[in-house]
């Protein structure tokens, strides 16, 4: 039996989860209601509380998933068996790519460091986010593309670069062009890391 309501408790938060993240990606944090969400999802506003704190709450849970499926869907695209430069390369822009998407640049990009803070926002971008620049970057050097140097600071340089080139996207009135003008700025930036030849 309480299986069962375990497993109904989390599928009442997935329905939430999911229900937010659509309504958040279309009209942003601000313009959504915790009674619309419960409404969308047919459920009552005492499930929403029993899953979570108030709506600041059930935004960070949606901003956590979005972040969480970043990594893996850039490992799904890139070219098997690429070297760490190529894969490098592949995964900045895959980010890029997402970015036109309206869960990454409205939840994660425009709403992300103003509902939670700062420090909020930032924590979760390390989360899920630092790991993975840290591991390219260390394998890159392994494997000579880039000189030999403490990773950690690269890694949240470039971090931040990569996070500002996708903001310059969400904020653009052409996000296509602007897609394409950060991607190449972008490469340039990383070319700059190599080891010269």
């Amino acid at each position: 039996m309480s299986t069962r309501k375990a497993q109904q408790s989390e599928a009442t938060r997935g329905d939430l989860l999911a229900t937010a993240r659509r309504l958040f990606a279309e009209r942003g944090y601000a313009s959504v209601s915790t009674e619309e969400i419960v409404r969308e999802a047919g459920m009552t506003r005492g499930a929403l509380y029993h899953h979570f704190k108030d709506k600041q709450d059930l935004f960070r849970a949606v901003a956590e998933t979005v972040e969480s499926e970043l990594g893996p869907m850039i490992m799904a695209k890139a070219t098997p068996g690429a070297d760490a430069w190529t894969f490098l390369v592949e995964a900045t822009q895959t980010f890029l790519d997402a970015c036109l998407e309206p869960d990454v640049h409205q939840i994660i990009l425009l709403d992300g460091p103003s509902v939670l803070g700062w420090e909020g926002w930032r924590a979760i971008e390390e989360k899920y986010g630092l790991a993975l620049v840290e591991a390219g970057l260390g394998t890159a050097m392994a494997q000579g593309f880039i000189p030999q140097q403490p990773v950690t600071p690269l890694a949240r340089l470039l971090l931040a670069a990569v996070n500002e080139a996708g903001l310059t996207i969400a904020r653009a009135p052409d996000q296509t062009a602007a897609r394409a003008e950060v991607g190449t700025a972008l490469r340039r930036v990383l070319d700059g890391l190599r080891t010269p030849a």
